[in-house]
């Protein structure tokens, strides 16, 4: 079978037997274990690694783990390394990093005995083992560096006690067991060492292609900054271009992280800082400081983004994001996201990204375009909400108006919402039915960030509909929430990129500021409520005096579905194209797109709900 080339991963001349080398490195069990592995990844695996991903799970880095996945099987390959394991580790998923109703694969010793064995947790955390044992054991050695612990899970398993993995951010959760425990029911995981790590799981199977000859490099790092000892930090640092850089395609960019701080760099972005100024101040410190200029708020054009467990990123050979040149600001902020929640004192830190870049232009120049909701606060959210939806069109008569004849090509996307986004997807439409999903992420995260390159290129024309739908969660306010640029406000938006470049870099939209004062005047009088609705009273103000019962929620939900909207269909400049754009229809969607069907793996028939027991003697180490 031919091999599958991974995102991010490069081709190994190597010969096959390296790989087997390899594999006996890691894993002396009995020789059925090893003929299972290599049979089962075989065509799925990149040459020259099994596992070309990897992130380290808590903030110390002592559980790392690797992945890959086979699509052909639809399954995920996992290795973990426990470089001090005492007595167990927990390993699974759940919806948001929770061990309350969790998948988990748990490894555990009663001090003589080892157990490897698929388990669930219920509402209170407590631990109970599967009945259908889907966490399937691989492999397990001791080697010098730790324990080594591989095994394989379906995307799908059709057990309802089962996460479903699929596209998107998926939640890991850890834990590990200090003390030896005579049964999976004596594990009371709110009393273990435990955490969470958010990856994408399912990497795209694309084809990487080849840098040029003529290829340049450009390392945009902090500047040896002590990380501060703080649980969450955002660094900055201004960065500058050669005077007289020239045009220039940024064809890749990978990151370059200090050795010794795996576990703290959680993600980072380079900006372009807009042309419209001659300089900005160079400027080394905290994002959120005083002291920042204000200047550095306008460096919001992103050229990289790169978050923990993310491979390299490649442009299509066809492509190439321009930096460089006339109308292109020589200034770039390099912004990192340290996490530290063992705030750990005195680490040094030279991280950041490498730009891959080229002055033999591609055929194409690549764009980035913002689809959603525009930054307004008439796009609002009532406090207490499990899951409100607010949705942002990109609509026909923009695209029509602003695509070029051959349509463009969105190859990849980046999902963005503030601390309350849970959901976020975007769909293609066409002629009144959607078409295909852009991008989708079940189980978004704020805090997990990054431009992921789509599994396929979508092919986007004159007339076509971009629809972002997001979903929010404000259990936790009591106050209600507005759109806006604050980080406690709320954002909706997809930053796609794409090629050929256009004009077109926002295609967004609002309710309709007049339905808004309607909506205002509605509720006014149901709820005998002396709201003013003057027009020099504020939008946030008038939300923010408004009873938020029942009746006001179904109305403003009823009055966001279908209330005409403000189209920005905007050019770099900031201009709309024009047109009318004010008090547009809603879409008429009449055919939408049906929920994938999990795909079930056949059952080889009765498996019983016990565990796979280990010969590892004594893994307590040290």
């Amino acid at each position: 079978l031919p091999s599958m080339q991974t995102s991010g991963s490069k081709p190994c001349p190597c010969p096959s037997f390296k790989l087997r080398e390899l594999a006996s490195m890691y894993f002396t069990m009995v020789g059925v274990f090893l003929v299972i592995l290599v049979v089962a990844l075989q065509g799925s695996v990149p040459r020259g690694s099994y596992f070309p991903y990897k992130v380290p799970l808590d903030p110390q880095g002592l559980l790392e783990l690797s992945w890959n996945v086979s699509y052909p099987e639809q399954a995920v390959y996992f290795q973990i390394l426990m470089r001090e394991l005492k007595f167990g580790l927990l390993f699974g998923m759940s919806d948001r990093g929770e061990f309350e109703n969790a998948d988990l694969a748990v490894l555990w010793t009663d001090g003589h005995s080892s157990y490897f064995g698929d388990a669930w947790s219920d509402a209170q955390g407590q631990l109970h083992m599967d009945s259908q044992q889907d966490y399937q054991l691989l492999g397990a050695q001791k080697a010098p560096e730790g324990l080594y612990l591989l095994f394989r899970r379906a995307f799908s398993t059709c057990d309802p006690k089962d996460y479903f993995i699929e596209d998107g951010t998926v939640h890991l959760i850890y834990g590990i067991l200090e003390n030896p425990v005579h049964s999976l029911h004596a594990i009371n995981t709110s009393t273990i060492s435990r955490g969470l790590q958010r990856v994408q799981l399912l990497k795209p199977n694309i084809t990487v292609p080849e840098l040029p000859s003529d290829v340049k490099t450009m390392e945009i790092t902090a500047p040896n900054i002590v990380i501060p000892s703080q649980e969450t930090t955002y660094w900055c640092y201004m960065a500058e271009l050669p005077e007289g850089f020239a045009k220039h395609h940024i064809v890749m960019y990978e990151p370059v992280i200090t050795a010794g701080n795996e576990a703290l760099v959680h993600h980072m972005e380079v900006f372009q800082c807009a042309a419209e100024f001659d300089s900005f101040p160079h400027y080394n410190g905290l994002c959120d400081s005083k002291m920042k200029p204000e200047r550095l708020n306008y460096c919001r054009h992103v050229l990289a983004a790169w978050a923990m467990g993310a491979q390299a990123f490649y442009y299509p050979e066809e492509a190439g994001l321009a930096f460089g040149g006339p109308g292109s600001s020589r200034y770039l902020r390099l912004e990192v996201h340290y996490h530290n929640p063992l705030v750990l004192e005195g680490h040094r830190d030279s991280s950041g990204i490498r730009l891959y870049y080229t002055a033999s232009l591609r055929r194409y120049d690549a764009g980035i375009m913002e689809l959603g909701l525009v930054y307004t606060p008439v796009m609002a959210i009532p406090p207490g909400e499990n899951a409100f939806i607010l949705t942002g069109y990109c609509t026909d008569k923009c695209t029509q108006q602003a695509l070029p004849a051959d349509g463009i090509h969105i190859f990849a996307s980046q999902l963005h919402t503030h601390l309350a986004g849970r959901k976020v997807v975007t769909v293609l439409a066409r002629d009144g039915r959607e078409r295909q999903v852009v991008n989708a992420d079940g189980h978004y995260s704020p805090h997990f960030q990054e431009i992921r390159m789509l599994k396929e290129v979508v092919a986007v024309f004159p007339g076509d509909e971009l629809i972002t739908t997001c979903t929010y969660n404000t259990e936790d306010r009591s106050k209600v929430t507005m759109g806006g640029f604050g980080i406690m406000e709320e954002m909706c938006v997809n930053y796609v990129h794409y090629y050929p470049q256009t004009q077109l870099e926002l295609c967004k939209s609002a309710v309709d500021p007049g339905y808004l004062h309607r909506y205002f005047n509605l509720v006014n009088r149901f709820n005998d409520e002396e709201i003013c609705t003057c027009p020099q009273v504020s939008v946030p103000q008038q939300f923010s005096s408004i009873p938020w019962n029942t009746f006001n929620r179904d109305v403003l939900k009823s009055l966001y579905s279908f209330a005409p909207i403000s189209m920005h269909c905007n050019k770099s400049s900031a201009v709309r194209f024009p047109g009318e754009w004010e008090k547009q229809p809603l879409p008429s969607i009449t055919e939408t797109l049906r929920e994938p069907v999990p795909h079930c793996p056949p059952t080889p028939g009765p498996r019983p709900a016990a565990p796979v027991p280990l010969n590892l003697g004594e893994i307590r180490r040290g």
